[in-house]
């Protein structure tokens, strides 16, 4: 396939390479520097979202927030001035699901399919190709788009329509932030008590308490490696986006804001570039005690 990738960054470098990798032809454009080794698999830089529309019989963004997919999409040089009949565009930025909706019913008026798919995984999952892929749209424009989504990712799954694959994006950040907020206050818990919580983390995995937030991130509190990773304001973003459309639907989340002020703590003392792991130094400051 031709295919325009815009927003070649942490994630979306990789994502491309698998791309190109797996024999596609690719065009790249981002606002920033296109690192080196997207451009030594093969892939052309354009100067703007449309030529990157223009080139590809298939459009993937990948930009950190909703207001960025909106300027690729539809301002001064985007995706929308490029005559799209025919195409597919493909979000796989993790965005608001309301103006996916939106979004989404523009371009098929231009005359092109839409999906959205969000990934979970961060920069190792990318690197790795086993990103999850949560995606929401028509059946056979996924059917279209799955062989590229293998070449990215492992569990792959069409949720429902447009704007599904970005609420089960939202879903995923809950738990996530939730269980990183529960494995901090637990070691957290067994380091004030005096056990070593690193002896505490091994023995808790081999129990109904094991996850992979447990393993990856419980691993990073005791060994104190807070790079991202996957930044604290990115999952800033993504709580903002499960509570503002909460209150859209009338439903309370409760612990996802207590996630949220702890994140909002950590940023108010220098980290929100820290890995989101990193929310253990703010219940580490409630308790004025470090894990280790």
């Amino acid at each position: 396939m031709k295919i325009g990738f815009i927003g070649v960054g942490i994630m979306g470098a990789p994502m491309a390479v698998h791309l190109l990798e797996g024999g596609h032809e690719v065009v790249v454009y981002d606002v920033g520097t296109i690192r080196q080794e997207v451009l030594d698999k093969g892939a052309k830089k354009v100067g703007s979202s449309k030529e990157a529309a223009a080139f590809g019989d298939v459009i993937i963004v990948m930009v950190p927030d909703t207001p960025h997919v909106a300027a690729v999409l539809f301002g001064e040089n985007g995706v929308a001035e490029a005559n799209l009949k025919g195409k597919i565009v493909v979000d796989m930025s993790s965005i608001a699901p309301v103006e996916t909706k939106e979004f989404a019913k523009k371009i098929n008026a231009l005359g092109a399919q839409y999906l959205d798919a969000p990934v979970s995984g961060g920069e190792v999952g990318a690197k790795a190709a086993s990103l999850t892929i949560m995606v929401g749209g028509e059946q056979a424009t996924f059917d279209k788009i799955k062989p590229l989504f293998d070449l990215m990712g492992k569990n792959i799954t069409l949720v429902g329509g447009n704007g599904d694959g970005q609420t089960c994006k939202v879903a995923n950040q809950i738990i996530v932030a939730l269980t990183i907020e529960a494995v901090g206050e637990a070691l957290l818990f067994a380091s004030k008590a005096g056990a070593d919580p690193a002896k505490v983390r091994q023995a808790l995995m081999g129990g109904f308490a094991s996850s992979k937030i447990l393993e990856i991130h419980g691993d990073r509190m005791v060994k104190r490696t807070f790079d991202p990773g996957f930044r604290i304001e990115l999952h800033q973003k993504d709580l903002n986006l499960a509570l503002s459309s909460a209150r859209k639907l009338g439903v309370s989340l409760p612990n996802t804001a207590t996630a949220q002020e702890l994140f909002n703590a950590c940023a108010a003392n220098g980290g929100s570039a820290w890995d989101h792991s990193a929310m253990v130094k703010a219940l580490e400051m409630l308790a004025n005690h470090t894990v280790a």
